[in-house]
Parts: structure tokens; C-alpha cells; sequence
């Protein structure tokens, strides 16, 4: 257990010479274990050991990146002093509202009562109990859509509820329509269970029924995964039309649906963010595309975003006919909710603690995009006002790698494009910036080093 660190010291110490450089590469784990004569496994650990020392960050589809190192040769500093002493990981993306904690904690209270406790740890089957169900349709419901509760599944996260939607729906070797930029886990679910994923073209409005039309007629499609509320990289969220176009499209071609609407909170109840937006002014659908066609829809969603990762339930609402299947799927890959994630979920859904938490943190996020928007103004960044996230296109010559590798030694982890692109030729030169986990000031501060590290090689600010 020992030779890991050993060698992780022996990397440590080429990184405080100066041998290997901030934003430097290190070769592939397997690579890295042929030239050291070590099994993969242990280089594995080694790489880990070094992300746990804050000396490097390994990037989604991408490799690890040497992060910081303390001088150079000549002794001056490579990474800026603040940055370097408070990292800010703009990858990972947990929205937290000011006293969350206050506010979850009363309610669990009760669950700690022997009796009570007896109860919730008791194992819970996928279909959950009658409470979470009524309690889960309330949460999801919208104003044109209430999902019935004898339709409702649980999962221990979203990211379970897409595996055992796809795993029930597509046989190995199967394909499986997604838009062009998609949500990276997807990518490995897919990967899992021999899935090949077909990029679909979009545009401002949403993915194209004509693309989709096109996939399917050259090679039958299983099934269709969209994210049409607030896409995750792009902030798209998918238009009223183009929602009924689409819905007519899956019925048309008997093409099952999973629809991702695990940043759908933030959209207000009308459409709007709810604040500081002008009078009548609407941003995309409220109701999912499961309020068009529920006889083909599978809506995804979940607890990690609305209330916090660490303790997070996923939910599945399904067609009446799949419901046994599905809940087949959950159960065979050990995916089923844990019942104490299920108790607190009803208590904080019945006490009105998520109803709170959800507007705190539509409030957060539009404040968090003003700071974005005025760091970075001038550049080619695509988000909405109400996402905890942004696309950013790099001006040129920057290349995504190369500057999530020169953000990296600054100290500030971003996600590079081709992480969420699904074709291998098409690697976007952009970086997805997750605005919602680093405290306000730090945001601020990381939002404005990328500013100048990006202006730095491009010659000044880019338009719009």
C-alpha cells in the first residue's frame, strides 16, 4: 500500500522543482504503469493520491493535469498566491441556499425517535412507500402536468434512474438518440450496457424533430434521452413549439422518451425565474414533454439539485404499462432508494422545506449569473438567466484542453467540452463552467483569472 506514495512523492517532488510544469499533462494511467513497471491499479492510486494533495486534477475525458507547483526554476510563483492557497472547482456543480442546514435538520428530528428510526431502515422496494409516492407527484407536478403516483419509482440518484430507464428499454448494441452536447455520466451509463449513443443536431429551440426523424429512418432508434428543461452544457431549454413538435414526432414513431428534468426547478412556475424579469416575459415550457406523450415518456429528476447531494433520493415517473419493467431494472441492478433517503425526502417535501429551499436557490442562481455576466462581458458566453451553469466558446487560438489545463494551474478546475460531446471528431473549443458549488467572492475572483488568462493569448475580449 506503501509504493503508491512513494511514488506519488517521487511526481510530488518533480512538480516543486519545476520538472514537470503547471498545466503539463501526465500520461495515461496505463501508460504511466508500462513505464514504471507497476500494476494499473496501483497507478490508479498514485493519480489519486496526487488529486488528493491538490497537486493535480484529473478532467472528464481529457487526462490529469499538473495543477500547481509552489516556485519555478528562478523562483517566481506560477500560480497566483489567492488561488493557489483556496482552489475553486468550477466542475462540480451543488447548488447550496444560507441556512440549508437549519432548515433540513428540524425535520429529520422525528426520524430519530427509536420506533420511527426502526422503521426507516427497513429495506424500501423501487415503487417506494404510498406517502413518498403522493408526496413525490405533488413535488414534481406542474401547472398543465400531475404525474399519477401509482407511476412513480425511486432510485438512489437521477444518474441510477437514467441507467435503469435505458437498461429496461435497450438491448445491448442498441442506439439511442441524444442531443449533440449531452451530460457526460450518460456517456459512461451508455458505455455500461453497450449502448451506442447518435448525436442529434439542435438549435436555439431545442433538439430538431427532423434530426431525430432522419437517425430513426436510417437505423431504428430505441430510444430518445433529451434534457429539454435548462440542457446541461448549454442552458438550451426547449421552446412550447418545439416541445409538441417533438411530442407528435415519439408518438408518430412509437419512440420511447427519457426526459432529464433534473435542473427543472429553477424554472418558475410561469416559465419566468419569478425575479427581475420584465413583465410577460417567458423562457421556455413549464410542463414536460411527458405532459404531451406519457404513454412514451420516462421523466427523470431528483433530490441533489433541489436539496443536496449527500442525502438524495431519484425519481422515475414512468408510462402505466413500464412499470414493471422498470421497477425489474431497478431492483436487478441495486439501484432501489434507501428508505431513510425516502422518510426525509416526504417529511421535507410535506413541511414545505424544499418549496423554500427551490426558490432560495432560483435566487442564488440568478445572482450568481450577474457575477458571470459581468466578469466575463465580451466573451461568447450561452447560459440563462436562471441555470447554475454556462457554456463558454474559447475566442481563439485557445483550445479546450489547453485552457482547462492553464486554468488548472491557477486553481481552478473547469470542464472542457468534448466531455459532454458525443461524436469523437466534433471536440467543441468551449468549457462548461458550473457556477453553483464555490462561495460567491471566490466565484467572482475564478471568473475573473479566466477572464485574463483567456484574453491573455486572444489578444483582448471576444464579442458576443
Amino acid at each position: 500500500m506503501g509504493d503508491f506514495r512513494r511514488i506519488a512523492d517521487l511526481i510530488a517532488d518533480d512538480i516543486a522543482t519545476g520538472r514537470l510544469r503547471p498545466g503539463q499533462r501526465l500520461p495515461p494511467q496505463r501508460a504511466f504503469a508500462r513505464r514504471r513497471g507497476i500494476a494499473p491499479s496501483t497507478a490508479g492510486r498514485v493519480y489519486g493520491e496526487l488529486v488528493r494533495r491538490g497537486l493535480v486534477v484529473g478532467e472528464v475525458g481529457r487526462g490529469t493535469f499538473v495543477r500547481a507547483a509552489p516556485a519555478g526554476p528562478a523562483g517566481r510563483a506560477l500560480v497566483e498566491p489567492g488561488l493557489a492557497d483556496a482552489p475553486v472547482n468550477m466542475e462540480l456543480n451543488y447548488p447550496s441556499a444560507p441556512g440549508q442546514a437549519e432548515l433540513l435538520a428540524p425535520v429529520l428530528a422525528p426520524l430519530l425517535r427509536p420506533d420511527v428510526l426502526a422503521e426507516a431502515l427497513l429495506p424500501a422496494a423501487a415503487t417506494g412507500t404510498a406517502s413518498a409516492r403522493e408526496a413525490t407527484a405533488a413535488l414534481l407536478a406542474t401547472p398543465g402536468w400531475r404525474p399519477d403516483p401509482d407511476r412513480l419509482l425511486f432510485t438512489g440518484n437521477a444518474r441510477q434512474a437514467i441507467a435503469a430507464v435505458l437498461a429496461s428499454l435497450v438491448r445491448p448494441g442498441g442506439r439511442v438518440g441524444v442531443e449533440q452536447l449531452t451530460y457526460p455520466l450518460v456517456k459512461e451509463i451508455a458505455a455500461r450496457l453497450g449502448i451506442t449513443l447518435v448525436p442529434l443536431a439542435g438549435d436555439r429551440d431545442g433538439l430538431l424533430p427532423e434530426a431525430v426523424a432522419a437517425a430513426h429512418r436510417t437505423a431504428p432508434l430505441s430510444a430518445l434521452y433529451l434534457q429539454p428543461a435548462l440542457h446541461n452544457p448549454t442552458s438550451v431549454t426547449t421552446s412550447g413549439p418545439r416541445l409538441l413538435q417533438l411530442a407528435h414526432l415519439v408518438h408518430d414513431v412509437n419512440l420511447p422518451v427519457v426526459e432529464d428534468r433534473i435542473w427543472s426547478f429553477l424554472v418558475g412556475p410561469d416559465g419566468r425565474h419569478g425575479r427581475g424579469e420584465r413583465a410577460g416575459e417567458r423562457r421556455g415550457p413549464v410542463d414536460p414533454l411527458a405532459a404531451h406523450a406519457p404513454a412514451l415518456t420516462h421523466v427523470v429528476d431528483g433530490l441533489s439539485k433541489r436539496v443536496a447531494p449527500g442525502l438524495t433520493v431519484g425519481f422515475l415517473v414512468v408510462p402505466p404499462h413500464r412499470v414493471g419493467a422498470v421497477a425489474e431494472a431497478v431492483r436487478s441492478g441495486g439501484w432501489s432508494a434507501g428508505r431513510f433517503a425516502l422518510e426525509a425526502a416526504v417529511r421535507w417535501a410535506g413541511e414545505g422545506v424544499v418549496a423554500r429551499l427551490t426558490e432560495a436557490k432560483r435566487v442564488d442562481a440568478t445572482r450568481r449569473q450577474r457575477i458571470l455576466t459581468q466578469e466575463l462581458d465580451g466573451f461568447a458566453v450561452r447560459s440563462d438567466p436562471r441555470a447554475y451553469f454556462a457554456w463558454w466558446e474559447l475566442p481563439a487560438p485557445w483550445r479546450a484542453d489547453t485552457f482547462t489545463a492553464a486554468a488548472a494551474a491557477h486553481g481552478i478546475a473547469v470542464t472542457p467540452g468534448p466531455a459532454f460531446a458525443v461524436a469523437p471528431g466534433h471536440t467543441p473549443d468551449a468549457v462548461r463552467l458550473g457556477l453553483a458549488s464555490a462561495p460567491e467572492p471566490d466565484l467572482r475572483r475564478a471568473l475573473r483569472t479566466l477572464a485574463h488568462i483567456a484574453a491573455r493569448r486572444s489578444g483582448g475580449r471576444s464579442g458576443r
